[in-house]
């Protein structure tokens, strides 16, 4: 079961840079992927934008990000910074998690929670300068299995509660 206490994000810059993106681009949820809920769907307009979470649990790779929801987050390789790289296809694979408002985090070990603007005009959390994802083949909480997969030109890697990602391999 993921640990789940709200913490308030860090920094005046940050809520302030996260206010002006929901007000630029009016909000928005979660990226839909194909077959729709697990994966979240847009807030509707008469709940306002939705608010992501970000826990841990514990996983057969250790303790790991996870959304509200219990699914694993994932690092891209291919990002450069705060910036996303996954768009269309890539996207509806790696679902980027998404936030409207404002996101908050439990059990992180000192990393910085915050958020990017997305050139779909969407507001992507990131984690210690890494933008967020979740993969469409976890069906289920905990799981891992987008772990070290390579597409999209890049490997995929889960990320530890200090914001590091998990490489078994190296």
């Amino acid at each position: 079961m993921p640990r789940v206490l709200t913490l308030a994000l860090g920094g005046a810059a940050l809520a302030a840079a996260v206010a002006a993106a929901v007000a630029v681009t009016g909000g928005g949820g979660s990226s839909s992927a194909p077959g729709g809920p697990p994966y979240g769907r847009p807030a509707s307009a008469s709940t306002g934008p939705a608010a992501a979470k970000v826990a841990t649990r514990r996983t057969k790779l250790g303790r790991v990000l996870v959304d509200g929801r219990g699914r694993t987050l994932y690092l891209f390789e291919k990002d450069e910074g705060m910036a996303s790289s996954c768009y269309g296809a890539c996207a509806s694979v790696w679902p980027p998690l998404t936030t409207g408002r404002h996101a908050t985090g439990a059990g992180l070990a000192r990393v910085r929670l915050a958020a990017s603007r997305r050139h779909d005009g969407t507001t992507e959390v990131t984690v210690a300068g890494h933008p967020l994802y979740t993969y469409v083949g976890d069906r289920h909480p905990g799981d891992v299995t987008g772990e070290g997969l390579d597409q999209f030109g890049a490997e995929w890697y889960a990320l530890a509660p200090n914001g590091h990602k998990i490489d078994h391999d190296s």
